[in-house]
């Protein structure tokens, strides 16, 4: 077998892992998050003064926010149910020290500061759990796609190759839930006095770097004989296809149907293709190929995966609008967000029964189809991660209060409510706005360039790929190898933000 042949049966013929798995995974990013807010706390509380130094607040964010993860999916995988618990323990440990030190220096009473806490009003400009959420999921992908390389990433973590739920399942979906938070139907204050589809010809001229990167992709990986895994999305279709139609097949829908109902046409999408699944020979096409076999004769059998599969993350897009509308309600009072996060959580919970139901009565999850398991079980996780990073959020924000003067870079901006003038003399603290750290926050830094970042990911690792025998490699070298590619990809973004540069030009 040929070395190409080794890596492509690598990767092959995976089944997945299960739910619990997953779902405790997902918990481990909002709990690095809350960790280095904590941390930053601490330092403000014990020194007086914010940690200014950029390199320091770099090995900071990298050490805390993404080497964990680094070390979660490969060495300390077997541990992965005890990480979250140790995680947390030591969080609780760092508030608890926090807490301590505060009660010696203020004699404003614990009940008073939890009073402000659930008066206090939030920017309602800007929600940082959709920041951090995109972030993350792009973080963790680009993670997935080299590890998943090296043999101390878990088979079960990487993408099943017909029916299951791996970790790279997810991400696939939750960076289409992602993107649709922030598309221009959401974003958009009113659309009275828009043309109906102004938004399509936005689109449509958007997409072009989605098309000219997967073009890129394909070119460059037939060129060089690259390894790489057919029955994902075909032969010559890639990820940045799957972008770029979806961002505008989306586009469309919303120009026809109203964007307050995208949940039904979510709803309709899924259900309908289901159908089509179950009740023709559409399934046993996509699986086998038309002729039974596997073939790949013709583009439409070349890439069945990646053309059919549009329609489930059509359905997930759709779906992640109708999340970022409710979002843009008015809840800019903690109090609001608290309403916000339970109906969330019920939200998930109804979510999770219909998967178990149609897990049980009609397909397994399947990221090869984005049948109706799958667009279900990414939408709950999604919303779940979701969920876990507001109420980092709400925990940063109170932690705060104990702390007078102290911030969080990418944590909320909190702002006086209507009354704040007749409280003055009653408030625990006074509020003040964050937005000078954010120069020194590595997740604001890759927020500005995500795609780049993306891209940037990708060309490492066929760098790293065509450079290295990841198949055969040590535990150590393989950590080596990880943490520089990481933080070689995180300090470009960081230079880039430094120097105020957004490489985005359409």
């Amino acid at each position: 077998m040929s070395h190409r042949h080794l890596k492509e049966a690598f990767i092959s013929n995976l089944n997945g892992t299960s739910l619990v798995e997953i779902s405790l995974g997902l918990s481990l990013a909002p709990l690095c998050l809350l960790c280095r807010g904590l941390l930053l706390i601490l330092y403000h509380l014990h020194y007086g003064k914010p940690l200014s130094s950029r390199t320091y607040c770099l090995l900071l964010d990298f050490l805390v926010l993404v080497s964990p993860l680094l070390f979660s999916c490969t060495v300390l995988s077997p541990i992965i149910f005890f990480m979250p618990t140790i995680i947390a323990a030591f969080c609780a440990g760092v508030f608890s020290k926090i807490h301590s030190r505060r009660k010696h220096e203020t004699r404003v009473s614990y009940r008073q500061i939890v009073k402000d806490f659930q008066e206090m009003y939030l920017d309602p400009e800007y929600i940082p759990a959709i920041t951090v959420f995109r972030v993350y999921v792009n973080v963790l992908t680009s993670i997935s796609i080299l590890a998943v390389d090296f043999p101390q990433y878990p088979r079960r973590y990487a993408k099943a190759e017909t029916y299951g739920t791996g970790v790279m399942d997810l991400g696939v979906g939750a960076f289409i839930f992602g993107n649709a938070l922030v598309c221009p139907e959401v974003r958009q204050k009113s659309c009275v006095t828009q043309p109906k589809f102004s938004n399509l010809t936005r689109q449509v001229f958007s997409i072009w770097p989605l098309i000219f990167l997967g073009v890129g992709r394909l070119l460059s990986v037939k060129s060089i004989d690259y390894h790489e895994h057919t029955s994902e999305y075909g032969v010559h279709w890639n990820f940045f296809f799957t972008l770029a139609f979806v961002r505008f097949a989306a586009s469309l829908l919303l120009a026809i149907f109203p964007k307050n109902n995208s949940w039904i046409v979510a709803v309709s999408l899924a259900v309908l293709y289901q159908l089509i699944l179950n009740t023709t020979s559409l399934k046993m096409f996509i699986l086998q190929g038309s002729d039974g076999r596997g073939t790949r004769v013709g583009f439409l059998n070349a890439n069945r995966e990646g053309l059919l599969s549009l329609f489930g993350y059509l359905a997930i897009y759709m779906a992640s609008v109708q999340v970022g509308l409710c979002l843009l309600k008015v809840r800019n009072s903690v109090r609001g967000w608290t309403e916000a996060v339970c109906f969330s959580l019920l939200t998930v919970l109804i979510l999770f029964l219909f998967l178990h139901v149609s897990q049980a009565y009609v397909d397994p999850v399947s990221r090869r189809m984005a049948n109706l398991s799958y667009c279900i079980w990414v939408t709950a996780h999604c919303l779940t991660l979701f969920i876990c990073f507001v109420v980092t959020d709400l925990t940063l924000v109170f932690t705060k209060l104990l702390v007078e003067g102290s911030s969080v870079p990418c944590c909320w901006n909190v702002i006086k409510s209507p009354s704040a003038s007749k409280k003055r003399e009653t408030q625990a603290v006074p509020v003040a706005r964050e937005g000078g750290l954010l120069h020194t926050c590595l997740i604001s830094a890759v927020n500005n360039n995500q795609l780049l970042f993306f891209l940037l990911a990708n060309v490492m690792t066929g760098a790293v790929n065509i450079l290295v025998d990841t198949i055969h490699s040590k535990a150590a070298f393989t950590l080596c190898i990880l943490h520089l590619y990481m933080f070689f990809n995180c300090l470009i973004m960081y230079i880039l933000q430094a120097r105020n540069i957004v490489l985005k030009f359409w």
